[in-house]
């Protein structure tokens, strides 16, 4: 059975399974668990990219709100940010805007022994750009010309490209932007964008099917995740990503840490020489 997801306005809030009701989320207990065994394999997978030199880029592309940055954030928490970095740009400056389109994205690529995770990418001119205007419809068109060549050309220097695409209903996507703006810590999730994207749902689906059909190919394909239950797209996410990096396990072996020499000599300066922070919240 499958999901039916990027429903019309005419669908129920929530992911569905055919010919059934709202998806059986998964316990939280049951969640951790299995985030907690993940991401010792991610951690895994880590020091095998450092081992082996490989240049990996990962490209985080959906919906406003379909659940992207917490996916990128439970992949990033266990990980050495020297070795896998998220890459988040801003929209670009006047110079930048004179630039070769992918210019600006090429500085970000990995170097060996590397993995950058692009939270939005090059797919902004197939997505965004088209949508609201913001690129000419030469430039569109090049771009979809020119975006799979410039992947194979990344793929046959070594780069390896994996791509994912977060996929969210409408009904969902207007809960959580409702949530959004109930919840003062995530009111600044909701940027301009955002808002125009809820008005222009049927612009957005037209191009990313657009998108998809021009590049989606066989060295940089597009993976979908169902993205109506939060939880779930994360682990499902997290475990196709661990098997697109055949890796081994090189986990250090324990150490026994020798005791600690006992001080000699030194005296700690006076309490009430520092300045501490006031512990307001000590007694709580």
């Amino acid at each position: 059975m499958t999901r039916n997801v990027e429903k019309s306005n005419n669908g129920t809030a929530g992911a569905k399974v055919d010919g059934g009701g709202p998806e059986k989320k998964i316990k939280n207990s049951a969640y951790e668990r299995e985030l907690a065994r993940l991401q010792i394999e991610l951690v895994k997978m880590q020091e095998w990219i450092k081992h082996e030199g490989l240049k990996v880029v990962v490209i985080f592309e959906g919906r406003d709100a379909a659940g992207k940055g917490g996916t990128i954030k439970r992949i990033t928490e266990p990980l050495n940010p020297r070795i896998c970095r998220v890459v988040a740009l801003p929209a670009p400056t006047e110079r930048e805007k004179g630039q070769w389109y992918f210019q600006r994205y090429v500085a970000h690529l990995p170097t060996r022994g590397e993995m950058v995770i692009l939270d939005r990418s090059w797919y902004n001119r197939a997505g965004v750009e088209r949508v609201m205007g913001f690129c000419t419809d030469e430039e569109y068109e090049e771009f979809l010309r020119s975006c799979p060549e410039f992947e194979r050309m990344l793929v046959r220097s070594g780069i390896k490209v994996i791509k994912y695409w977060f996929s969210v209903s409408d009904a969902e996507q207007e809960r959580r932007f409702q949530k959004r703006l109930k919840t003062p810590t995530k009111r600044w999730k909701l940027s301009p964008m955002d808002l125009q994207s809820r008005q222009r749902w049927q612009a957005y689906s037209r191009a990313k099917d657009e998108m998809f059909a021009h590049t989606d190919i066989k060295q940089a394909p597009w993976y979908v995740v169902r993205s109506d239950v939060k939880k779930h797209a994360r682990l499902n996410c997290i475990s196709h990503l661990l098997t697109q990096i055949p890796y081994e396990d090189l986990t250090p072996e324990p150490i026994v840490l020798d005791e600690r020499p006992k001080e000699q000599g030194y005296v700690r300066p006076p309490m009430d020489d520092q300045t501490f922070v006031p512990e307001i919240h000590h007694k709580i």
